[in-house]
């Protein structure tokens, strides 16, 4: 629930991007005020004042972006594909104020109606059927977390062995062997939060590695440019964009547009037939990525054309290597249309409800085509990246069965195979090495999540189920983005990282905040990392930097959004940006709703893009221009 601001403080605005619960700011006092960027054209960045430091906010522009506008307004909830949010149930606090979980995250709450329970029981529990092959057993789990009154010597005992949960006024402290409270983080404390909780790792360096990404002289943002809109009738798909050393890529009207990733100034369009409908995340050494689009021009009444045409893209000049599409599956001789598209290694793989094929990333040659058997099976989709990984479906709606195969990219044929619990019609693929699958168990969970699945990608067994129901987490793998298309949820040095969903903050503040935590994927047990996103913040996991994690912080009322990496080895912050805190500016940033944005930060630039465009409407004159993508670089 949104509380009262406290005395001389301004009216405390809803946590933007907040779905089923966000409303719009109140408009300005006084007449509308101009947009401020209106004069500022892409690639003519503006003039930093000579004064800013280290976090401080810009000179406010000459007017204001206006209020902020409800996502995607003029769409229908479920409107297609492309990761439009779907309406959430409504957020839930920890508890009431002042009441504790008693035991920490990873562990489940027993006895406690109403409050969030972050875990799962151990494997053999009650109630808790083993899901697909066997598992080694696992420990037991430990015991609630201490309290305050416990004595001196036995915090040393239990903080030998777990971490311990300390109940501060309303909120919720934790310590560990490795960090103890209030540790000082590495570049000063992001966020307000006062440090992470390390893991076994703590003397040395992540598992996998150190991070590319360091703050620069300056963390302090500007905004850099904006693109606008582009013209269109209807509604329009615009998914994917990506980010090189010298370009920013986004699709545009019946285009795919390169952006000087500096200035903004355009430095490629490649037509395109018909609207880009599909996009790969990945990206080749060399540049290379993967898109679908149409193939043609959607025209009135009907505005729609099936997705039928894949294409290899070269981000740094705009051509197309080649574009090409196949027939098959249940489709006939017609061209199959395809919902996603992936690529791992030498291949390129489409898949959808028609089936999935493959094609070879240098030619475009067919690997293989879409099959449908007498059971009426077909490969969905695919996760890319080190591995090459198929969600295969067998019946009909309603009553299919899910299984999660890695290929041979080459042939297709499966390696292994682990069929999901029954009433699980499709699964998420969160990563492919180590091989990691999200579904939604018997329709429980919320944004496509009840359980995380850990899968031994050789032999198909099952190495641990984390229980993660949505409305407990931020992490979201909703049904419309397809096999690929989780979001704020990292796998890393072994362990899966989710952000919890948002709470009340410490008893004397009015704001609301979160934490990342970590599951081991060996047991599915709670890990001690913890990343607290600081007072009015909330946090959410971007990518990993080689064993650390990126992750973008939503701003309070009276601050911009940050970008912080997290050491994956000790768990501390370090600022990596921070954008203006003036109203204006935070108004567009928070505008851009966690459920149908995309955001990437790369060398020191974030960018905040749209991947649906709703119906051209008139703008109402409380709110703001609207935008295809924000970009912010530090301050000069």
């Amino acid at each position: 629930m949104t509380q009262p601001p406290p005395p001389q403080q301004p009216p405390a605005e809803p946590p933007s991007g907040n779905p089923g619960g966000e409303t719009p700011a109140p408009p300005p006092q006084g007449p509308p005020a101009a947009d401020p960027l209106a004069e500022r054209p892409a690639g003519q960045a503006p003039d930093a004042p000579a004064s800013q430091g280290f976090g401080a906010p810009q000179e406010p522009p000459a007017g204001g972006f206006g209020a902020p506008v409800p996502p995607s307004a003029g769409a229908p909830q479920d409107a297609g594909a492309y990761g439009y949010p779907q309406t959430p149930p409504p957020a839930q606090p920890f508890g009431a104020p002042g009441a504790a979980p008693t035991h920490p995250y990873g562990h489940p709450q027993q006895g406690a109606p109403g409050r969030p329970s972050y875990g799962y029981p151990p494997q053999g529990a009650p109630g808790q059927p083993p899901y697909g092959h066997p598992t080694r057993p696992t420990a037991p789990q430990p015991g609630p977390g201490g309290r305050r009154g416990i004595s001196a010597s036995m915090k040393i005992v239990i903080a030998a062995c777990v971490a311990i949960v300390l109940i501060v006024g309303g909120g919720i402290v934790y310590a560990s062997v490795s960090g103890g409270e209030g540790r000082e983080e590495a570049g000063g404390s992001a966020g307000g939060s006062s440090g992470g909780q390390g893991g076994e790792g703590d003397s040395g360096k992540a598992p996998d590695g150190s991070g590319q990404e360091k703050p620069g002289a300056r963390t302090a943002s500007k905004v850099a440019y904006q693109l606008p809109e582009p013209a269109r009738e209807d509604l329009m798909a615009v998914p994917g964009s990506w980010v090189t050393d010298k370009a920013f890529v986004k699709p545009g009207a019946n285009s795919l547009v390169g952006y000087d990733v500096a200035e903004g100034s355009v430095l490629w369009t490649t037509p395109l037939p018909g609207q880009v409908c599909g996009a790969s995340r990945h990206t080749t050494d060399e540049g290379l990525t993967a898109i679908l689009f149409e193939a043609r021009k959607r025209t009135a009444p009907k505005f729609f054309e099936r997705c039928t045409e894949v294409a290899v893209v070269d981000l740094g000049t705009g051509a197309l290597k080649w574009s090409t599409s196949v027939s098959g599956g249940t489709t006939g001789d017609d061209k199959t249309q395809f919902e996603q598209v992936t690529l791992s290694g030498g291949t390129v793989a489409a898949g959808g409800l028609y089936g999935g094929a493959a094609f070879d990333l240098g030619t475009g040659k067919v690997k293989w085509k879409p099959t449908v058997d007498a059971q009426n099976c077909r490969d969905i989709g695919y996760g890319g990246g080190e591995a090459l990984v198929a969600v295969r479906t067998c019946g009909e709606y309603g009553s299919r069965t899910a299984t999660v195969q890695p290929v041979d990219p080459d042939s297709g044929a499966p390696l292994s195979s682990f069929a999901m619990p029954g009433g699980v019609e499709d699964a998420r693929i969160v990563s492919t090495d180590p091989l990691v699958v999200a579904a939604d168990v018997g329709d429980t969970g919320s944004y496509g999540i009840s359980d995380f699945f850990s899968i031994d990608a050789a032999t198909g067994r099952l190495r641990a189920k984390i229980a993660a129901p949505g409305d407990n987490y931020l992490a979201r793998c909703p049904a419309s983005d397809g096999v690929e298309g989780c979001q704020f949820v990292l796998v890393g040095n072994g362990k899966l990282y989710l952000p919890t969903a948002e709470h009340e903050g410490s008893a004397d503040s009015t704001g609301r905040t979160n934490e990342i935590i970590a599951f081991d994927l060996a047991t599915g047990k709670g890990a001690p990392e913890r990343a607290d996103a600081g007072e009015g913040y909330y946090a959410l996991p971007l990518r990993m930097d080689g064993g650390n994690l990126i992750v973008y912080k939503r701003p309070p009322y009276d601050k911009g959004g940050q970008v912080v990496s997290i050491d994956g080895a000790t768990f501390t912050q370090t600022l990596l940006l921070e954008n203006p805190s003036d109203r204006s500016v935070r108004d567009v940033e928070t505008r851009f709703t966690e459920g149908g944005s995309e955001y990437r930060y790369h060398a020191g630039r974030f960018f905040l893009s749209q991947d649906l465009l709703s119906e051209p409407r008139e703008k109402d004159s409380q709110f703001g221009k609207e935008y295809l993508a924000v970009a912010f670089s530090a301050v000069d």
